[in-house]
C-alpha cells in the first residue's frame, strides 16, 4: 500500500489526452503546483458555432496561490490558445517560455485584453541551459525538433521522481546545418523517471523526410513552375518562411506574405533577430502583378481550409488582389490536422479545378511533419530509457497504440499508464497508481465574448436546430373563454417550407386549437404552463408522425 500521509507527486492531464488539442498538464506536489501548456481545441462537428474549445480548470480553484508557474513548451495554439483566458482565471501566474513562444503568448493575450499583456508576469528563458527553482520543482530544458521555434523539452525534478515531457517532438533525420538531436543524456537524469511523450504519430509507419529532400522538391517546384508559385502553410513556420525567403532572394523572385498571423510571427522572429529579411525581397500582394509571374511567391495562411484565411478567400474569388491562374503552382507546405480532412479536402478539389499545378504530401515531399512516427517512438524509449511511460497528446487509440510500442520493447505493464483527460496518476518512494477519481474536464466552450457560457443544454439545443429546424405556434387565446381566437400563426425554419406545405400546417392549426380549447376551454384560472407543454408534446408527436423530423417547438401563448 502507498503510504498517502507523504508528500506524493501528482500528474493530472486536463486536456489532451483523448483529442488532439487542447493541451495542458497539472504538476501537484504537496502544496506547490506547476502547469505546463494551455492549449485550445478546435470545435468538432457535433459543436455547431462554437469558435473552441478550452481545459476546465475547476481542480485548480482554491489552489491559485500554489501555482509557482506555467510552462509553455511552443507556441502553437493548441499549447497556447487558451493562454490570454486561464491565465486571467488563475490570478495571473508566472509564464515561463522560449522568446518567441512568450511573445506569441502575450500577443494573445493583447488581443483578447488590450493592456493586459503588460501585466503578464513573464521570465523568458534566454538559455537553454538554465534551471529554474519552482518550490518543490526543478525545472530544466532540453533541445527537441517541432514544426516551430523556440519548441523545448521539459524537465521537472521533485523528491520522488523526474518528469520528462519533451512536448510536441519529431526526430529531424541530417538536419541542415547541425546535428542530430540525440537523447541519451536524459537517462542520466535522477531516477526513478517518467517520460510522458506525445503519441500522434504512433499509428505512422511512413519514413521521415529529410529536411534536405523537402527543400530540394520546394526549391524544384518554385524553379520550374511556368507562372506564380503559391506557398500554403503554417503561420507558425517561420523556419520554412525564412528559408524561401533566401531561396528567393538567390533566384531573384519577389515574396508576398498573406496572412494576418504569418505576418505577425515573422515580425515577431525578425524583432527577436530570429528571421534576417534579405532586403528587397518581400513586396505586398496589391503589387505583385507588376512582376513577372514566374518571378513571383504568395507564401499564404489557409492550408487547413480555414474559412477567413488567405488561401480560402484566394479560391473562393473573394481576395482583393490575388485570383488563381491555371498556370499558377500551388503547394500545399503542410500536414492535415486531424479533424480537418473533409475541408482541407474541399479546398483541394477547388484548387484543381482553378489550377493544373497543385501539389501536397501525398504526391511530392514537401512538408516535413512535425511529429514523430513509430520509429521515433521507439528511439526516444530507447534513448531516455524512462522507469515509467506515459503515453500524451492524441485520441484514445493512438495512446494505447503508444503504450503498445513500450510493450513491445520491455516495458511492464504496471509501468505504462494511458491516461484520460482528468486522470489523477500518483507517484510516491514506493511506487504509483492511477486514482479511482478523477477532476471535472467537461468541455468548456468560447463562444464569441463568452466562456462557458454555452453548455450542454444549449450545445443540444443547436444540433437539434441544425438536425431538424424550429416550429413556432402563436396562439391567441381569449381570457374569459379559454378559446383560441381565430387561427394560430405558424412560423417554421428548418423545418419545412410553409409555401409548399399547406395541408400540413392546416391540420396542425386544427391540432392547436384542439388541444387549447380541451386543456384551457373551461374558463377559470388556466395553468398555462400545462397548455404549452401539451402543445409541445402533442404537435411534436403529430409532426413526427407525419413527417418523421422532431423539430423544436416553441409555442407562444398570448391572452388578450
Amino acid at each position: 500500500m502507498i503510504n498517502t500521509k507523504q508528500n506524493n507527486l501528482k500528474i493530472i492531464p486536463l486536456g489532451g489526452c483523448e483529442e488532439v488539442g487542447r493541451n495542458m498538464t497539472v504538476f501537484e506536489y504537496g502544496n506547490d503546483i506547476v502547469l505546463l501548456d494551455m492549449g485550445l481545441q478546435f470545435p468538432e462537428e457535433d459543436m455547431p458555432g462554437i469558435d473552441y474549445v478550452i481545459p476546465n480548470v475547476e481542480y485548480l480553484k482554491g489552489k491559485e496561490k500554489n501555482i509557482r508557474g506555467v510552462i509553455f513548451s511552443h507556441g502553437h495554439l493548441d499549447h497556447i490558445g487558451a493562454a490570454p483566458i486561464l491565465l486571467n482565471k488563475l490570478g495571473n501566474p508566472q509564464i515561463i517560455g522560449r522568446p518567441l513562444t512568450l511573445e506569441m503568448v502575450k500577443h494573445r493575450v493583447e488581443d483578447l485584453y488590450h493592456g493586459a499583456s503588460k501585466k503578464l508576469k513573464t521570465n523568458y528563458v534566454q538559455d537553454i541551459n538554465q534551471k529554474i527553482n519552482l518550490g518543490a520543482f526543478t525545472l530544466s530544458f532540453f533541445a527537441i525538433d517541432h514544426s516551430i521555434m523556440d519548441a523545448v523539452g521539459v524537465i521537472l525534478e521533485t523528491p520522488v521522481a523526474t518528469i520528462i515531457h519533451p512536448g510536441d517532438w519529431t526526430l529531424e533525420k541530417n538536419p541542415i546545418g547541425r546535428k542530430e538531436i540525440d537523447y541519451t543524456h536524459l537517462s542520466k537524469l535522477k531516477r526513478p523517471t517518467i517520460l510522458m511523450l506525445e503519441s500522434l504519430g504512433s499509428t505512422t509507419s511512413k519514413e521521415q523526410v529529410t529536411e534536405e529532400d523537402m527543400l530540394k522538391n520546394l526549391y524544384d517546384l518554385i524553379s520550374k513552375a511556368p507562372g506564380r508559385t503559391i506557398v500554403a502553410t503554417f503561420s507558425s513556420q517561420v523556419e520554412r518562411i525564412r528559408q524561401i525567403l533566401e531561396f528567393a532572394a538567390k533566384t531573384n523572385r519577389k515574396v508576398a506574405l498573406d496572412g494576418f498571423s504569418m505576418k505577425l510571427n515573422i515580425e515577431l522572429a525578425t524583432k527577436l533577430g530570429y528571421v534576417k529579411i534579405p532586403k528587397g525581397v518581400i513586396i505586398t500582394t496589391d503589387k505583385a502583378h507588376t512582376y513577372p509571374d514566374n518571378k513571383v511567391i504568395i507564401v499564404c495562411t489557409g492550408a487547413q481550409g480555414e474559412e477567413m484565411a488567405a488561401l480560402s478567400r484566394i479560391v473562393a474569388g473573394n481576395h482583393k488582389h490575388i485570383k488563381i491562374k491555371k498556370e499558377d503552382t500551388v503547394i500545399f507546405s503542410s500536414s492535415v490536422i486531424p479533424g480537418n480532412e473533409r475541408t482541407v479536402q474541399r479546398l483541394k478539389d477547388n484548387l484543381y479545378r482553378q489550377s493544373d499545378h497543385v501539389y501536397h504530401s501525398d504526391i511530392v515531399d514537401v512538408h516535413i511533419s512535425g511529429h514523430g512516427n513509430i520509429d521515433g517512438i521507439k528511439q526516444m524509449l530507447d534513448q531516455i530509457s524512462p522507469d515509467y511511460f506515459i503515453p500524451v497528446y492524441g485520441n484514445h487509440y493512438m495512446l494505447k497504440e503508444g503504450a503498445r510500442i513500450a510493450y513491445g520493447m520491455g516495458f511492464r505493464k504496471d509501468r505504462v499508464f494511458v491516461p484520460d483527460n482528468g486522470s489523477v496518476i500518483k507517484f510516491t518512494s514506493q511506487g504509483a497508481e492511477v486514482l479511482k477519481e478523477k477532476v471535472p474536464i467537461n468541455y468548456v466552450f468560447v463562444d464569441g465574448l463568452g466562456v462557458g457560457d454555452v453548455g450542454e443544454i444549449v450545445l443540444r439545443d443547436r444540433q437539434m436546430l441544425a438536425e431538424d429546424g424550429m416550429f413556432v405556434i402563436v396562439a391567441i387565446i381569449d381570457k374569459r373563454t379559454g378559446q383560441v381566437k381565430g387561427s394560430p400563426d405558424i412560423i417554421s425554419r428548418g423545418f419545412v417550407y410553409l409555401r409548399e406545405s399547406k395541408d400540413l400546417l392546416s391540420q396542425t392549426r386544427r391540432k392547436v386549437i384542439e388541444i387549447v380549447n380541451k386543456t384551457a376551454g373551461h374558463g377559470g384560472a388556466v395553468n398555462w404552463t400545462y397548455v404549452k407543454d401539451e402543445i409541445r408534446n402533442k404537435i411534436g408527436d403529430f409532426l413526427a408522425t407525419k413527417t418523421s423530423r422532431r423539430p423544436m417547438i416553441l409555442p407562444v401563448v398570448i391572452e388578450v
